[in-house]
């Protein structure tokens, strides 16, 4: 079994899981794999410590771990599994 690999974030930052695309249309039309496009809804898995003000305070995230939210087509950065799991 693989070891899970552990990424904690910075400051202002979260780690998202993308939840998986529906398949199916509301009207009942399978959407093939190569049609699909990328989920943009995903659940909440790390959050960091806060967005650090000039004045040195820290205010904290509004989104915290288990929260499922929506968020850009192509924001943020992907992190790919090399470790085999």
């Amino acid at each position: 079994m693989a070891e899970k690999l552990k990424i904690r974030p910075l400051h202002d930052r979260v780690i998202i899981q993308r939840l998986d695309a529906e398949t199916k249309t509301p009207g009942g039309i399978v959407i093939p794999d190569s049609a699909a496009e990328k989920p943009i809804r995903g659940k909440v898995m790390a959050v960091g410590k806060g967005k650090i003000l000039e004045s040195g305070d820290v205010r904290p995230l509004d989104v915290k771990v288990g929260d499922h939210i929506l968020f850009g087509k192509y924001s943020g950065t992907e992190e790919t599994d090399t470790h085999g799991s």
